[in-house]
């Protein structure tokens, strides 16, 4: 099954792990605030992402050196579901980041965790390979990572407006809190921050396709209403000769009238420009286009 660019975009992200341990808690924070419990009866991280999958256990014992109580076999289709159950790994945890597993009610995001440049992006790496996604650019653009911690959300806005220099646009649904972008130059700057350079490059090209494709389709109907235009003048320039030559009128036209009406008779598709190079000598089109507006109102004349 081909993998989504959201898939790939963490696949990429993914090939970036933390040196120093303060960015392997840093990271770890962001995937525990945007995963889907953390709390102090159970933490539970569920994920589509193989690479994310494969990286987890590496980055709780690098941070923690603790364990998952529960994890889903290498080749379990669908959904993979982490889980720690044990308290005291909870309240381990909890009380790395400075809260109390029993006394804590309302998480927050810990600044001190994030104080280190290096240390906002790893927290913001793991808070999208946890609670994000992207959206193929063919479809639309769209980046988004979601939290069910309202002051979460809140504080990993000031956190995102002070990294990148610009702030996400923020949502409700279903109880959870959504920060997110819809503009491709934007979400363009996230991937690359984020350490997902060739999504990024995915997104621009994108772009750069639905734009050339919007040119050549406003050239392809302006072109086929200039066609329709020229067509339509060549019609009622032929009509306007046939009623000439049914009156006994055409071949007592003046020299040049006469010029141009065998040339439009002759040449039906010619546009104005192939026409006038017909002349002798050669005249410009605005001057053709004069003769043969000439012809018309004659015939117009003509006519009862």
């Amino acid at each position: 099954m081909a993998m989504s660019f959201s898939g790939s975009a963490k696949a990429e992200i993914c090939r970036t792990v933390p040196q120093r341990s303060c960015c392997a808690l840093a990271e770890c924070f962001g995937i525990l605030l945007f995963c889907n419990s953390f709390s102090s009866d159970c933490i539970r991280i569920i994920t589509e992402s193989r690479e994310f999958a494969q990286c987890l256990p590496k980055l709780f014992k690098k941070a923690f050196r603790i364990t998952f109580d529960s994890i889903p076999q290498e080749d379990a289709p669908g959904k993979l579901n982490f889980q720690i159950t044990d308290s005291s790994k909870i309240s381990s945890i909890m009380n790395t980041y400075g809260f109390d597993a029993k006394g804590t009610f309302c998480l927050h995001l810990n600044l001190p965790v994030v104080e280190d440049s290096c240390c906002k992006t790893a927290f913001l790496r793991g808070a999208f390979l946890a609670g994000g996604s992207v959206t193929d650019p063919v479809k639309g653009y769209h980046l988004e990572m979601t939290t069910t911690h309202q002051s979460v959300a809140r504080e990993t806005f000031s956190l995102m407006e002070d990294v990148l220099g610009f702030q996400p646009k923020t949502a409700s649904r279903g109880g959870s809190q959504v920060l997110y972008f819809k503009q491709s130059d934007m979400i363009s700057d996230v991937l690359t921050f984020l350490g997902a350079p060739v999504a990024a490059m995915g997104i621009m090209e994108a772009r750069l396709e639905k734009e050339l494709n919007n040119k050549v389709n406003r050239r392809c109907n302006c072109d086929d209403a200039n066609t329709s235009k020229v067509v339509e003048a060549a019609q009622e320039q032929l009509a306007a000769i046939r009623t000439l030559k049914e009156k006994g009128l055409l071949e007592h036209l003046p020299k040049k009238l006469l010029q141009a009406a065998i040339a439009r008779e002759e040449n039906p598709e010619y546009s104005l420009t192939e026409l006038a190079a017909l002349m002798e000598p050669p005249i410009t089109k605005p001057a053709m286009n004069h003769r043969l507006q000439k012809l018309v109102a004659m015939a117009k004349e003509e006519r009862p």
